[in-house]
């Protein structure tokens, strides 16, 4: 990592909130974060522990769709999601429930941040506009990229079939929803990752 640039207050922290399709680029944009001195919050990641380790969380996730413990006392994930695959009044509640863990979770360590002394910091969110979790942000990015480069990247770097990466870019919002809704847009247009990272450095400079 290298010491961010003159200019950024040691008393401050500035925090980009980072969204956008799968396939479009965000790691490239949150690795350079990291080689600012930046850190990154996955938004993901949060949530995955919070399923294992709090116990607030599975108890209201119990309460909201019954029982769903394996053996080992964590929730069944699997389970979880065939109750609410295909009924758009539980995923509404589910993420309501997760969203609102998520969020108080990811507050608390930007706090544990800002105790530290960081002066950056990224949360990475694919719901960052509907959690409410860019209110935390003092900025926000959405990565986008033409639905073909998404394929192709998918596919790269999942090694799955070109119809099943199809199904996954249709299955997520469009481009213009994650741009109409964030501060700034970074668009994925490179054939080479290191030519996006490059243009990736030269948008944080500019709203930095």
């Amino acid at each position: 990592r290298t010491a961010p640039w003159p200019g950024w207050g040691s008393e401050s922290m500035t925090v980009i909130g980072i969204t956008g399709p799968t396939g479009a680029g965000k790691t490239t944009l949150l690795r350079e974060i990291e080689r600012l001195g930046g850190e990154v919050i996955d938004c993901d990641a949060v949530y995955h522990q919070l399923l294992e380790e709090d116990a607030g969380l599975q108890e209201e996730l119990e309460r909201a769709f019954g029982p769903l413990r394996e053996e080992d006392g964590s929730i069944d994930r699997k389970k979880l999601g065939a109750i609410v695959f295909g009924d758009p009044a539980k995923l509404e509640r589910l993420n309501g429930i997760t969203q609102r863990a998520t969020a108080a979770r990811v507050r608390a360590l930007l706090e544990d941040l800002r105790g530290q002394g960081s002066t950056l910091a990224a949360v990475d969110a694919i719901a960052l506009l509907e959690s409410g979790l860019g209110e935390l942000c003092d900025t926000t990015v959405a990565v986008v990229a033409p639905p073909e480069a998404r394929v192709a990247r998918i596919m790269a770097r999942e090694g799955i079939p070109e119809d099943y990466a199809w199904s996954r870019v249709r299955a997520q919002r469009p481009a213009e929803y994650f741009v109409r809704g964030c501060d700034h847009a970074l668009v994925n247009d490179h054939n080479r990752a290191e030519e996006f990272g490059e243009a990736a450095r030269k948008f944080l400079r500019e709203i930095l």
